[in-house]
């Protein structure tokens, strides 16, 4: 099933979508696969999977801690891919892997698009690729039927929003806070007011989702409500994950168990 199509499915039923988001090889490469099924399980409608990098400019302390793990297992661009096919075996959901460019270009970006194609990958976020150098990549992307998902910020102005959106498919991730990621207690004014404001330049081209400080369902309520499409929660799961690394079978069910509270708070939409 495509991006477009969960979106299609959730919209007739009056549902965000819920998208989660774990680090690849995060403790190791073969929990990978079983964390995505159990996020599957638990009503994730698209999985994002980090791919480790040792630089990350957008990643907070929980999710540079979770690259370390994966790295020091001997994850590489090539693991997470082989955990994509891997997954894709057990679930239907799209996967998209948030990456740098950096490791694309070592491929060699068409190299990577193709491989990444072979692996049933769905979509791509680069965070350290602007718009005005992603036109080849754009093209490239296209040809592999991979989508190309680019970021807004609460400072992105008018014009280069409709920018964005023009180079954007699957849906526009809207970073919900200035900084970088983590949990959060509260959710910002600022988001919801930024959700109102994107909202009429997404409706007729990409859905609109939500990541950075989500971390709770009353957060994915309120983001769905204000008008998002998708909420996206990360660094919780990825909590789970690091307070759960010598216990799997208890780090997969609170997994699930969480997937499932966020996911019953993304039906309040429309209503």
């Amino acid at each position: 099933m495509s991006i477009k199509d969960v979106f299609r499915r959730l919209d007739k039923h009056s549902e965000g979508a819920l998208i989660t988001y774990v680090t690849g090889g995060d403790p190791t490469p073969k929990h990978t696969p079983k964390i995505i099924e159990a996020l599957v399980n638990g009503g994730a409608d698209i999985i994002e999977i980090g791919i480790p990098f040792s630089d990350p400019i957008a990643d907070g302390p929980i999710i540079q801690a979770a690259g370390d793990r994966a790295l020091k297992a001997g994850t590489t661009p090539q693991t997470i891919l082989k955990i994509v096919n891997e997954a894709k075996k057990k679930v239907d959901a799209p996967i998209v892997l948030l990456t740098y460019f950096n490791i694309l270009f070592k491929m060699g970006v068409d190299n990577f698009l193709r491989i990444a194609n072979r692996h049933g990958v769905d979509g791509l976020i680069i965070p350290d690729l602007p718009i005005e150098e992603a036109e080849k990549y754009r093209e490239y992307a296209h040809k592999q039927s991979i989508d190309t998902i680019f970021l807004a910020t609460p400072a992105t102005s008018k014009y280069r929003l409709e920018n964005i959106i023009d180079f954007t498919s699957g849906f526009l991730y809207l970073v919900s806070v200035f900084g970088i990621t983590g949990t959060r207690e509260r959710l910002d004014q600022l988001t919801t007011s930024t959700i109102k404001k994107f909202k009429p330049f997404t409706s007729e081209s990409s859905p609109l989702a939500v990541g950075f400080g989500i971390s709770k369902s009353e957060h994915v309520r309120s983001v769905i409500n204000n008008g998002a499409d998708g909420a996206i929660v990360g660094s919780a799961f990825v909590k789970i994950i690091e307070n759960n690394l010598d216990n799997s079978s208890n780090l997969l069910s609170k997994i699930s168990d969480f997937a499932m509270s966020l996911k019953s708070a993304t039906i309040t939409k429309n209503q």
